[in-house]
Order: structure tokens, then sequence, then C-alpha cells
């Protein structure tokens, strides 16, 4: 028998707590100052690894106050800043991931910002470019900052651009304003993108824009993503004007704080990225070692998988899934930290070896971050959102049939999640779930993936 939990009712504003929340501890043992009976959860690290299709990704700076280039991936040669540009050429697969705020640069200047993505063929040939899948939304209108339960069953629930976009690109759509293809003359240029990112009728004037962009090319190109301002709103910039900035404009001003060294001791800057990541899917079947299936927990008991986990928050795990950096800005993350835009594909073949019917469930959750020791969860999770994204659940019903379903997750530091699904296994059988989701911007890693056993 399966279940698919129904909705749950919507949360309240959050509470304001701090890190003195009390917390329960997912593990065997029981303290005196604890008396809750909990579940026993084991760490694993997850099975696989990240593919090694780049993505450029544009994250730094993330509040754009100044004009300039954000990321470049064009050749040093022949630019009047050279140190703007990283010469990093895409061939075949790869993703583009932009993430970007605007607020007045100065009191009263409402100016529109633009961001163009400008894509270059540099090679003798034509370049041609599918658009496989494709979305930018702005936080006002396309996708407000709102309270959302913690749990929603549907695949059209979003809250924020980063949850929208992903959520399309998880559905494999292809937003109108992306073409479905894209061809290059010879060492020409076109522009993948060139939208407005408005606040002049905003209060407070403040906005962002996420965009993803899954594409394939049959030859080498480059790319930059660049800022400009604008006194109309519908005034887009033309391509030559984002040549020139390109050619002779600098780095963005000002800039992010820089990120601290991955071993250094006391406190830490992860930093925002700004370069070319490898990797854009961690994809595996979560089995046990020299198996073909996943044996699903003692009666009583659970096991967990750390979802993005990263420097000072592997879990225990021992684990750092962080997608490394090719090329980067010295200013900009030293790693890709948070793996924005990475689609985690999972599958667990569930297998029941007791003689006894068993019911097992499978969540998401948001423990608190720790490099080391049990799981913790707060209490009274908040007051932060640390993550907001749809998820889709994959699975074989009672008939043996195929079936599918998607929720939309918010969940604050330190907030054991709601079970996604409830399956009962008859003796010495299996059923197949897996579990999809791209990781959302405006997301704080890590989270987990738990397997329980009632």
């Amino acid at each position: 028998m399966l279940e698919l939990l129904p909705l749950i009712l919507p949360i309240n504003m959050p509470s304001l707590v701090n890190e003195a929340t009390p917390v329960y501890v997912a593990q065997a043992s029981q303290t005196e100052e604890n008396e809750q009976e909990n579940i026993p959860n084991i760490i694993r690290p997850l099975n696989g690894e990240l593919n090694q299709v780049p993505v450029f990704n544009s994250n730094s700076p993330e509040l754009v106050l100044g004009e300039g280039i954000l990321l470049s991936t064009f050749p040093k040669e022949n630019k009047t800043n050279p140190n703007a540009h990283l010469d990093f050429a895409f061939n075949g697969e790869f993703d583009v991931f932009a993430h970007h705020v605007s607020r007045p640069p100065e009191e009263g200047d409402m100016r529109t910002l633009y961001i163009g993505i400008l894509v270059h063929n540099p090679t003798d040939t034509d370049v041609n470019i599918d658009v496989l899948q494709g979305a930018s939304y702005l936080s006002q209108p396309d996708a407000p900052f709102i309270s959302l339960p913690s749990q929603v069953s549907g695949r059209n629930v979003y809250a924020g651009p980063g949850s929208r976009v992903m959520g399309d690109i998880l559905q494999n759509k292809r937003q109108d304003i992306f073409p479905e293809s894209i061809t290059i003359r010879a060492g020409e240029s076109r522009m993948l993108l060139n939208v407005p990112i408005p606040i002049h009728s905003l209060t407070p004037p403040l906005n962002g824009r996420s965009t993803y962009a899954r594409l394939r090319s049959d030859g080498e190109v480059y790319m930059a993503s660049l800022a400009m301002y604008r006194d109309d709103e519908d005034d887009a910039p033309e391509i030559s004007e984002w040549q020139e900035m390109l050619t002779n404009a600098d780095l963005s001003t000002p800039r992010d704080l820089a990120p601290t060294a991955l071993n250094a001791e006391g406190t830490f800057r992860y930093g925002r990225v700004a370069g070319v990541a490898m990797g854009n899917m961690w994809k595996a079947d979560l089995v046990d070692d020299d198996s073909q299936v996943l044996n699903i927990p003692e009666s009583g008991e659970a096991f967990s998988y750390g979802l993005s986990t990263l420097v000072r928050g592997r879990l225990g795990s021992e684990q750092n899934q962080t997608a490394p950096l090719a090329v980067r800005y010295s200013d900009t993350a030293l790693e890709a930290h948070g793996n924005y835009g990475v689609q985690y594909s999972l599958t667990l073949p569930l297998y029941n070896p007791s003689d006894e019917e068993q019911t097992v469930r499978v969540k998401i959750s948001t423990p608190i971050k720790r490099d080391v020791g049990e799981l913790e969860f707060l209490d009274e999770p908040g007051p932060q959102v640390f993550f907001r994204g749809l998820v889709q659940v994959k699975y074989t019903d009672d008939q043996g049939l195929p079936r599918w379903r998607y929720f939309h997750l918010v969940q604050k530091r330190g907030e054991e999640g709601q079970d996604l699904l409830r399956v009962t296994l008859p003796p010495n059988s299996n059923r197949l779930v897996s579990v999809d989701f791209l990781y959302p911007p405006d997301a704080t890693p890590p989270q987990i993936l738990t397997v329980m056993t009632d």
C-alpha cells in the first residue's frame, strides 16, 4: 500500500527564535535533558557523484550597484581590463545560471538595471545552440516571496524567482523568451538574454531576477553576463552596446565580500560564485554496497543521505558535494557552495528483507548545519527560510504502474520535514521510488533525504 501525504495546513508567520532555541537530536541514546523518544538515524554519504557538465555561474555581486562585467569567460586578448575575463570556452552541453538583485545605487536613482548574457562564436564556421530548457523570472511581479504552507501538492506552486525557475526546469519547460535554437555566424555574437530588473514602481525599490537555461552547442562559444543601466525600462541595450561594454568595461563594483580560505579556523565566509562550476546533475541509485536494492531500515530506525553538503556542513558524512570551479575571480567563492541549479536525481529501489509487512516513509528535512555529530532539529524552526522549491516524487503503485507527484516545500532552519510519501511493503518485496529536484537559489544548505521504517 502506498500513500501520498495530504496538504499541510498553512504555516504561521515566522517566530523570532534564535540559536538558543531548544533542539532535539536524532540519535540512539537519550540524555537526561531530552526525554523525547527519537528514532535512531544514521547519516550516509550520497551514492554517485556530480557529472562534468560546465555551468556558467553568475551570482557575484548578487546585489548589483554598478555597471560592468558580472562574469566573462572570453579570452583576455584585446580587452581593456584583461583580469575581468576568465578564458573558458563552452562546447556541447552546458548550463547558464544568473541570479542578481537591483536597488537604487544612490537615493532617488530609479534607473532600470538590464542584465545581458552575450554568446560569441570564435570559430570560422557557424555554431548552433539548442535551448533545451530555460526560465527567467523577476521577484516582482513574476514570483514574489509569499508565505506558503510547509508542504503543498502541485506542480505550479512557487515562492520567489529561484523557486519558480527551478520548478520550470524540473518540468523540462522552455519559457517563451528563449528561442528553441540560436545560430551564431562565424566570428559573431548573439544575445541569449537581454532583460530588465525594474525597481521604479516598487516600495521598497528592490527587485531580483533568477535565470537558468540548459544549452547544447555544436561548436565552441564564449559567454559573458553584463549589467547596464537605462533610463527607460523598455529601452533594451543594443548588442553593439553590450559588445562595447565587454571590450572596455571592468568588473561591476562594489564587489561582494571575499571568501575565507576553506581550511581557515573561526569565522567563515563562503562568498558568492562568479565562475564556471563543473557539474549540473548528481544522479545516483541509492543502493546498499554490492547490491542492486536498498534494504529498508529496521523497524523504528532510519537512515539519511546528505543533500548539498559542503565545507562545515557535512553532517558527519565526511562528504563535500559542492561543485568545483574550473575558473573564478580571485575575490569570489572558492567552490560553488550551495550547488544552485544542480539537479539531484535519486532512485531508491526499496526492499523489505523481513518476513513481516513494513511501512516506510520518505522525506526531506533541513537539520542544523554541522560538520560532525548527530542530526539536530529545532523544536520551533525558524525564523529563516532555508529551503523553498519544487520536488518531484516518482513511484510504482500497488499495481506496479508508474506514478508521479510534485510537492513544493518551504523549510526553515532546523525544520524536520513532512513525509513525501508512505509506502507499505509486503514481506520480501520491493518498491521503486525516485526523488528529483534542482537546488534552488535563495536556499541554504545542507538538507537530508530520510528513509524511515515505522
